[in-house]
C-alpha cells in the first residue's frame, strides 16, 4: 500500500482497525487503552492547537518526555502541521547540549512533560527563537508567569486541546488543507547524534524514509493486528520510533508505555511488573537490556536451589547443541536431543516465559552488537533475541534476522529493496566473506544532516550511505557487522581487529569486570581500561578476611583479575576465541564507571570511544611505558583500596 505521508498512514489504519486499541498507559493501578479513533480524535485536536499557537510548515517542534500517550499523539500532531517533530532524549542533563539541540534545529516550539520542565524553563533566556511550550503536565503558575514574561506561550497540553474545540471548524480546514499538502521527501523528524566529542548532527528523516523503512519490516516481520508491544527503550530512539510506533501502527498493533517511577532505579523495577501486565507478543531490546533480563532469569532459578540451577544448566546445554545457529537445528545425530529439548522447555523454560507474560514469542536485538551466547540462551529459552543492523541515516533498519532466516551470531539478511556492498578502504566493492565497509543504498537512507554540508558530502557519496562500520556478508547472505571503523585496534605492522567482540566476552565470562575498553593506536600490544564490579571484587575479598585498603588484599584481587584476562590466553578456558596479540597487556583500572552522565556511553548504552580516548589520553599513554606492564601497579591498587571506603 502505498502513503504518501506518516499522517496519511496513520489515517489509513484509524480506517480499518477504529475501535482496535493502540495506545496503552498506566497512570495509575492498571493500565488503559486508547483506541485507534480516539488517538485520531487527540491528534486533531492537538494539531489544531499547535497551529493556534502558530505553527507553520517546515517549522520545527523539540519533543521531550518519556513514552507515553502524549509523545505518539504529539508528534503525529506536529506531523499533521507539516511542520518537523525533533525528538530529545530525556537523557539530556546538561544545559548546553540541550541548547545547543534546540539552536540548531531553530525550534519554534517544545513539547514537554513535567520531569523535564526545568530543563526548558532554564534555557529561555538563550532562546529568543522559541515561540511557545507545550505543557504535558500541569506547571505552577509562578513558572508559567515567568516563562510568558519572556514573551513565551506556555499552555498546558488539554486547555490547548479545549480552547481550540471552540475554533474547530476554521482550524480544522486549515489543519486538512497542510496535511494534504505533504509529500513524501518533506522532512518529518531531525534526529540528533549523542555528540559527546564535537557537536552533535541532526539526522534528517523524511516521510518517506519512515514509510519505506516501515514497509521493509513489515516484509521480514509478521505484526498482525492483535499483537501489542511493550516499550521499553527510549521512544526517541529510531529503533524503537520506527519499529515500536510506526511499524505498529502500519499493521494495526498496540503499544504499551513503560509505567515511569521517581528515580531510574523506581523505573527499572516497573519493567517485570508491566510485562506481566501488558503481555506482550515481542519486546525490543539492547544488549544492556538483554544482560540484564539474563540476570534476572539466572538469579530467579538459582534461588529455587542447587537442583533446579543443574537441571536449568542441563537444558541449555541440551538446547545449545540441539540449535545450533538456528538455520542449521537439529539434522543428523542432533535429532535424537529434539525429545530432551521439548523435555527441559515444558518443565523448565515455559515457566521463564510465563515470567514474561506468557505471549512473547521473540525479541528484536538492535542498538550495539550483542553476544552470541546471549543470542543461544533466549533461543534455548524458546523467545530468541533476533539480531538485527541499522543506522539512524537509514530510518535505521539495514538488516536483521527473523523467524523465517536466522543464524545466531550474524546481524541477519539485508532488509527487501535496499542495496548492500562491502567497499574495501580505495572505495572499491569487496568479494563474498572478505571484510570492508558496510556501504547502503535506498529510499529508507537519509537525505543529509539538517544545517550540515561537509558532514552529508562524507557519508554520503553517488547516493550510497557509507555507515563507518566494518562487516561481511557470508556465502547464505547473511550480514556480519564487525564493529566502528573508527573504533579498530590497529598494531604496529598496520594489521586491524575490531575489539567488541573481546569486550563483550570479557564482561559476559568474567562477574569481576562491568566494562572494559581495549586500545591500541599502532603500537607493540594493546591495552585496556577497565570498571570492576565492585560487588564482586568486595564479596572476594571477604572470602579471605581481607580489605581493599591492605596491601594483602589489594594483591588478592589484582592477581583474580589478572587470572579472569588469561582464561582468553594460551593455556586458558578460552584459548583461542581472540587472538593473543589483542588481548591486553596492561591494565588501567578505572574508578567511575563509563555514563551517560559523563559522557563515555551514548543511549543505547554503548561506549563512545573518542570521549573516553580524549578524557583518558594521559593514562592510555601512560600504559604503554614499562611500569604498566606490571598489574600490581601504584594507580590500580589505589582503586582496589577506595573500593572499601
Amino acid at each position: 500500500m502505498n502513503y504518501k505521508s506518516l499522517p496519511h498512514l496513520f489515517e489509513s489504519s484509524v480506517l480499518e482497525h477504529a475501535d482496535h486499541v493502540l495506545l496503552r498507559e498506566k497512570r495509575s493501578d492498571q493500565y488503559e487503552g486508547m483506541t485507534y479513533a480516539a488517538c485520531d480524535r487527540q491528534v486533531r485536536r492537538s494539531a489544531r492547537g499547535l497551529l493556534s499557537l502558530g505553527l507553520e510548515k517546515g517549522d520545527r517542534v523539540a519533543l521531550i518526555s518519556e513514552g507515553r500517550n502524549d509523545w505518539v499523539i504529539g508528534e503525529l500532531a506536529i506531523l499533521f502541521c507539516g511542520a518537523i517533530s525533533v525528538p530529545l532524549s530525556v537523557k539530556i542533563e546538561e544545559p548546553a547540549d540541550l541548547l545547543f539541540r534546540l539552536r540548531h534545529a531553530g525550534c519554534k516550539g517544545v513539547i514537554v512533560s513535567a520531569n523535564h520542565q526545568h530543563k526548558v524553563f532554564g534555557l529561555l533566556d538563550s532562546l529568543p527563537e522559541l515561540e511557545f511550550i507545550v505543557l504535558l503536565d500541569p506547571v505552577e503558575e509562578q513558572e508559567q508567569m515567568g516563562a510568558e514574561n519572556l514573551g513565551k506561550k506556555v499552555v498546558f497540553i488539554e486547555d490547548l486541546r479545549n480552547q481550540c474545540d471552540e475554533m474547530e471548524e476554521h482550524l480544522k480546514g486549515l489543519l486538512e488543507k497542510v496535511k494534504e499538502s505533504l509529500s513524501p521527501d518533506d522532512h518529518a523528524n531531525i534526529c540528533y547524534t549523542s555528540g559527546t566529542t564535537a557537536d552533535p548532527k541532526g539526522i534528517i528523516l523524511t516521510h518517506q524514509n519512515y514509510l519505506h523503512n516501515v514497509e521493509q519490516a513489515s516484509l521480514i516481520f509478521d505484526v498482525p493486528a492483535h499483537y501489542t508491544s511493550l516499550h521499553i527503550l527510549p521512544w526517541d530512539h529510531s529503533f524503537a520510533h520506527t519499529v515500536g510506533i510506526y511499524a505498529l501502527i502500519r499493521n494495526g498493533a498496540s503499544m504499551a508505555s513503560l509505567k515511569v517511577g521517581k528515580t531510574l532505579s523506581e523505573t527499572l523495577r516497573n519493567i517485570p511488573v508491566c510485562i506481566n501486565e501488558v503481555k506482550p507478543h515481542f519486546l525490543l531490546s539492547v544488549p544492556a537490556l538483554a544482560k540484564n533480563f539474563r540476570n534476572n532469569i539466572e538469579k530467579g532459578v538459582k534461588a529455587k536451589g542447587k537442583i533446579a540451577w543443574w537441571l536449568f544448566r542441563l537444558g541449555l546445554r541440551i538446547a545449545y547443541a540441539y540449535n545450533r545457529e538456528g538455520h542449521n537445528k537439529g539434522g543428523g545425530h542432533r535429532e535424537l536431543l529434539k525429545p530432551l529439548d521439548r523435555f527441559f522447555n515444558l518443565i523448565l523454560f515455559k515457566k521463564v516465559r510465563n515470567g514474561f507474560g506468557g505471549r512473547l514469542e521473540f525479541f528484536v536485538g538492535g542498538g550495539a552488537l550483542l553476544d552470541i551466547e546471549l543470542q543461544r540462551f533466549f533461543y534455548a529459552l524458546g523467545i530468541p533475541m533476533y539480531q538485527g543492523y541499522g543506522l539512524t541515516e537509514a530510518a535505521p533498519i539495514i538488516s536483521s534476522n527473523t523467524p523465517t532466516f536466522h543464524k545466531l551470531g550474524s546481524s541477519g539478511k539485508v532488509v527487501p529493496r535496499l542495496d548492500l556492498k562491502i567497499c574495501g578502504e580505495d572505495g572499491q566493492e569487496k568479494p563474498i566473506g572478505e571484510q570492508g565497509e558496510i556501504v547502503v543504498r535506498g529510499e529508507n537512507v537519509m537525505p543529509g544532516y539538517w544545517n550540515n554540508e561537509e558532514a552529508t558530502a562524507e557519508t554520503l557519496r553517488d547516493g550510497w550511505l557509507y555507515t563507518g562500520d566494518l562487516g561481511y556478508l557470508d556465502h547464505e547472505g547473511y550480514l556480519y557487522v564487525l564493529g566502528r571503523s573508527k573504533s579498530l585496534l590497529i598494531g604496529s605492522d598496520g594489521e586491524k581487529y575490531s575489539p567488541e567482540g573481546i569486550e563483550e566476552a570479557i564482561m559476559e565470562k568474567s562477574p569481576y569486570f562491568d566494562q572494559i575498553m581495549l586500545y591500541n593506536n599502532q603500537s607493540i600490544y594493546t591495552v585496556a581500561l577497565a570498571v570492576v564490579n565492585k560487588s564482586a571484587v568486595l564479596q572476594h575479598l571477604h572470602r579471605h578476611n581481607l580489605t581493599g585498603d591492605s596491601e594483602q588484599g589489594q594483591k588478592l584481587v589484582l592477581e583474580k583479575l589478572r587470572e579472569e584476562l588469561n582464561r582468553f590466553m594460551l593455556g586458558g578456558e578460552f584459548e583461542g576465541m581472540f587472538p593473543s596479540r589483542w588481548m591486553p597487556a596492561a591494565v588501567a583500572l578505572i574508578p567511575e564507571p563509563f555514563s551517560e552522565s559523563n559522557g563515555m556511553v551514548n543511549s543505547t548504552m554503548k561506549i563512545v570511544r573518542p570521549a573516553i580516548h580524549k578524557h583518558y589520553h594521559a593514562t592510555l599513554s601512560s600504559l604503554f611505558t614499562p611500569e604498566w606492564k606490571d598489574f600490581y601497579n601504584n594507580w590500580n591498587r589505589k582503586v582496589i583500596a577506595e573500593l572499601s571506603v
